[in-house]
């Protein structure tokens, strides 16, 4: 066994690999929070904008931000990554974070609901953008031993974007306005990403090579080598991210629908944004911090399936049982559970993406899986959850959707291990 072997995964990392990983994960939990602070102020904000007369269309008007969220996400993330690996992975953090913290303050002034989506996109694009860039730069600071822990501790981190964005949320009340407000102070940390991180040394060593490549769509989706992980990888995330908006979110709707049926006073307010915000999320994000150890010990692909089965499973039961058995504390003890699973997924495409490509596209392709996903799952959202939620309810829907878990098991099969493997060059 070499000494290597030997070390706990944490032991020998540099007080700087710390420090990326710190700021790479305040870039990711803010981008959470960004992404969040629509649906803990979304009832608020759409009646106000909707007015009374048009009330009836709220639960349109809901998946349809969703869906605009999901373009401009897709279009950030593959802009910015590509902008990543020709320009550095330091100015374009910087980048997309003061994109999506300056347009998320703007939605304070917005009048019309043209407003919230022009600003929805715009935040959405810088949402997208800095996953990619924060994903690659951990992963290429990172020794291999320590890449996977890394990685899934860097996802995790945006359960304490969702934490924030609910206390927002709850601290304003039915004053959604201020929520956005705060969304601004995000980009007081672009003045640490500019002083603190430098280019890993992967990546100067390929722009000092003159390589022609960087960025390149073509070299990505044109040469065999990367072309067909990088369609699996988007797939993949095609299903997580479907499942997160048309599932995972819903957990906030689930909580105030089974409150409302078993008679509990205030089914819509606090009870069900503290249920989704913190109890759900909590689950979640013991989910994906658990995803980096049990992929180092069992690799990526059988971790992935392992939560893709939790996930079908739990959507099933957290839909059912409560209802069943009349007991809303029953939910609030499956809620954990079903956010570790649906939600746990999400870790591992920050550990697995960026270990499929070469430096030189390295951004390129980790944000073209994780976006591509996005714009994937966008007509989903839009149309199958919009359609079913409207003609068959909500726990049907619900349970519909969940059934997409099944064809990331799928989508794996035709997926490479990379477990134990150093990063292609």
């Amino acid at each position: 066994m070499s000494m290597s072997d030997s070390q706990r995964w944490y032991q020998g990392i540099t007080r700087y690999q710390w420090l990326v990983l710190i700021v790479a994960s305040l870039g990711w939990a803010f981008d959470a929070f960004e992404g969040q602070l629509y649906t803990v102020t979304r009832d608020d904000l759409l009646k106000e904008l909707l007015g009374a007369a048009r009330i009836s269309e709220l639960g349109h008007w809901k998946d349809y931000f969703n869906g605009i969220f999901l373009l401009g996400s897709t279009l950030g993330g593959w802009v910015f990554a590509s902008m990543a690996d020709k320009w550095g992975r330091k100015p374009v953090m910087a980048l997309t974070i003061l994109f999506y913290s300056v347009f998320s303050g703007f939605t304070y002034f917005a009048t019309e609901l043209w407003h919230v989506g022009a600003l929805r996109f715009l935040v959405a694009m810088g949402v997208g953008g800095e996953w990619a860039v924060g994903a690659a730069l951990v992963a290429e600071v990172f020794p291999r031993r320590a890449r996977e822990r890394a990685g899934g501790i860097f996802h995790a981190t945006s359960v304490i974007g969702l934490w924030l964005a609910t206390a927002a949320g709850i601290a304003v009340g039915s004053q959604w306005r201020y929520a956005y407000i705060v969304g601004v102070l995000p980009a007081f940390l672009v003045l640490w990403v500019r002083v603190s991180i430098r280019e890993p040394e992967s990546w100067q060593a390929a722009k000092a090579e003159g390589n022609d490549k960087l960025g390149s769509f073509r070299d990505l989706l044109g040469d065999p080598r990367w072309r067909g992980r990088a369609i699996g990888g988007a797939l993949l995330s095609m299903i997580g991210l479907a499942t997160f908006w048309g599932v995972v979110v819903a957990g906030k709707d689930i909580a105030a629908h089974t409150l409302q049926a078993l008679g509990i006073a205030d089914p819509s307010s606090e009870k069900a944004k503290i249920a989704f915000g913190y109890i759900q999320t909590t689950g979640a994000g013991l989910g994906m911090l658990a995803f980096g150890p049990l992929a180092a010990r069992f690799g990526r692909r059988a971790t992935f399936a392992a939560l893709h089965i939790g996930a079908l499973i739990m959507t099933f039961v957290v839909c059912w049982a409560p209802l069943h058995f009349g007991s809303y504390t029953l939910l609030l003890v499956l809620l954990p559970i079903f956010g570790f699973c649906a939600q746990g997924i999400h870790a591992g495409y920050a550990v697995y993406f960026p270990e499929l490509f070469p430096t030189h596209i390295r951004a390129t392709g980790a944000g073209f899986c994780f976006n591509t996903g996005r714009i994937l799952a966008s007509p989903v959202l839009l149309w199958l959850s919009g359609w079913m939620k409207d003609k068959y309810g909500l726990l049907t829907a619900i349970q519909a959707l969940g059934g997409m878990f099944l064809l990331g098991l799928v989508v794996l099969s035709f997926l490479p291990e990379t477990k134990g493997e150093e990063m292609p060059e």
